[in-house]
């Protein structure tokens, strides 16, 4: 799953890194998956993250996904601009 975030009172890379970084750091230790920060890392504003995870079935991987997007709503301020989900 892919999801981009729209942060507009960040102003600064190193404002921005705190963000990712305490989000990132939420979400795997809640759900046990590899979360990593997957694009535009230059761009002040927009905060782009990666998840994978291995599920039994899909079933199980949806509300694994929706448990996590009703997370990242919770712990942030920052809006959802776009949510890619895949199961393969």
């Amino acid at each position: 799953m892919e999801i981009r975030l729209y942060a507009p009172w960040v102003h600064s890379l190193k404002e921005k890194r705190m963000i990712v970084k305490s989000l990132l750091g939420k979400i795997r230790n809640r759900y046990a998956v590899s979360a990593a920060e997957t694009g535009e890392q230059d761009v002040h504003q927009t905060i782009v993250i990666g998840i994978a995870a291995i599920a039994a079935h899909n079933a199980q991987a949806d509300s694994m996904m929706d448990d996590i997007l009703a997370f990242v709503e919770s712990s942030t301020e920052a809006e959802i601009i776009s949510i890619d989900r895949e199961i393969r």
